[in-house]
């Protein structure tokens, strides 16, 4: 079995700018993204992204856009030698309907347990909202949360230790 580590995507992977990023111009990496993940991907984690894109329901930005968007990300990725395993995102909005889909709901760490035959009890998800931790424990995933843009180096001793 597999060790995964599952990022939130805004505020994680690319700088949270305190409302959607509705297209790839106002996409921007977080410059500690690549580091950290060499560092892990060393210790034998493959990556997958869990994240809300509520803002698909809302019409803020259309599933293409959202597909340029992480286009964008895994080859900045690729260009360091590096990718993310796959890219899980939940279109709902509560406000628009309703899904088991969106986090804290766990279905969508609950698919790559399975897809990639992942062991839960070598995974960690690193998130920015509470939600993001709720939804690693229910997957058996140990979950850590972090502020919104911060560099989450600071979590290797843990995650590897």
């Amino acid at each position: 079995m597999q060790k995964a580590i599952f990022l939130d995507r805004d505020g994680v992977i690319n700088k949270e700018i305190g409302d959607y990023v509705t297209s790839h111009h106002d996409f921007e990496m977080l410059k500690h993204v690549v580091p950290n993940l060499k560092k892990l991907s060393g210790a034998g984690f493959i990556f997958i992204v869990i994240t809300n894109q509520g803002g698909i329901a809302k019409e803020l930005y259309t599933h293409d856009e959202l597909s340029i968007i992480h286009k964008k990300m895994n080859d900045y990725l690729a260009a360091h030698q590096l990718q993310f395993t796959e890219v899980y995102y939940c279109p709902h909005h509560p406000t628009k309907s309703n899904c088991l889909c969106r986090k804290p709901g766990s279905i969508m760490i609950e698919k790559a347990i399975a897809k990639y035959h992942i062991n839960p009890k070598l995974s960690f998800m690193i998130g920015d909202k509470e939600r993001d931790v709720e939804a690693s424990q229910a997957a058996g995933v140990k979950g850590f949360l972090i502020e919104a843009n911060e560099d989450w180096s600071y979590l290797f001793n843990k995650i590897i230790n």
